[in-house]
């Protein structure tokens, strides 16, 4: 059975566009834990165009669940990270230009130092990154203790013989995740059509889902939105 982490940075959003206190990311987050979330997932951006360093800090103190925090390697988000101390971190590319995550980090040495940091702070560290198997390599010579998939290309792509390729690129990644001893993590594009197909391949640990989630919920509710996602999930 896979968790569910569920991104509310788009709660956020919607309350930053007329820069007011609703709606408040900090009930969403209950609701979502409420209806199944196992995890709330927020991404602190450099910019701070949605969640503030006051939700991470309130996040930190009332979530039931865990909580995982998606940042850029910088020295201020890494003093952040350590100070608040998520239960996870994930490291992400981040372009101040971008309108979401695009693609996955590009790991190299340079990261090592704020792998090191975070793990002796008690944090856990994931890493978002493609589904390369020298990425992935690297990612445990980082010492990394989970890898994200990123899984944007399988979501965007139409062609059946295409989107096959992908997903089996994408297991081959999972499986050498899981065989180097990291946790096996899914995220990005993840609708309520595309996850149940990852969900077969029945070895993924957890599916990190934002943007359809908070999606429904504008039609349906953010409780029913959630449960449902996490039934798929399951």
């Amino acid at each position: 059975m896979a968790l569910l982490g569920v991104n509310i940075d788009h709660i956020a959003t919607l309350r930053e566009a007329r820069q007011g206190i609703e709606p408040e990311p900090i009930y969403a987050a209950s609701v979502a834990e409420q209806n199944g979330a196992d995890q709330i997932t927020i991404h602190l951006r450099e910019d701070r165009r949605h969640i503030q360093d006051r939700d991470l800090k309130i996040l930190k103190k009332t979530i039931q669940t865990k909580l995982n925090l998606e940042m850029a390697a910088t020295n201020e988000m890494v003093k952040i990270a350590s100070d608040i101390k998520p239960d996870t971190v994930t490291l992400v590319p981040e372009k101040r230009e971008e309108l979401t995550t695009e693609g996955g980090l590009n790991l190299s040495e340079v990261h090592r130092n704020a792998i090191s940091s975070l793990k002796k702070a008690g944090i856990e560290v994931s890493v978002f990154i493609e589904p390369d198997l020298e990425m992935i390599e690297l990612a445990k010579d980082l010492d990394a203790d989970a890898v994200e998939i990123h899984t944007g290309r399988y979501a965007n792509l139409k062609k059946e013989s295409e989107i096959q390729a992908e997903v089996e690129k994408i297991n081959n990644a999972a499986i050498l995740t899981e065989k180097l001893g990291m946790r096996v993590v899914a995220g990005h594009g993840l609708n309520y059509h595309n996850t149940q197909r990852l969900v077969e391949l029945n070895i993924f640990e957890e599916f990190n889902i934002g943007h359809s989630i908070i999606s429904r919920a504008v039609f349906s509710g953010l409780a029913e939105a959630v449960l449902t996602m996490k039934l798929i999930v399951e």
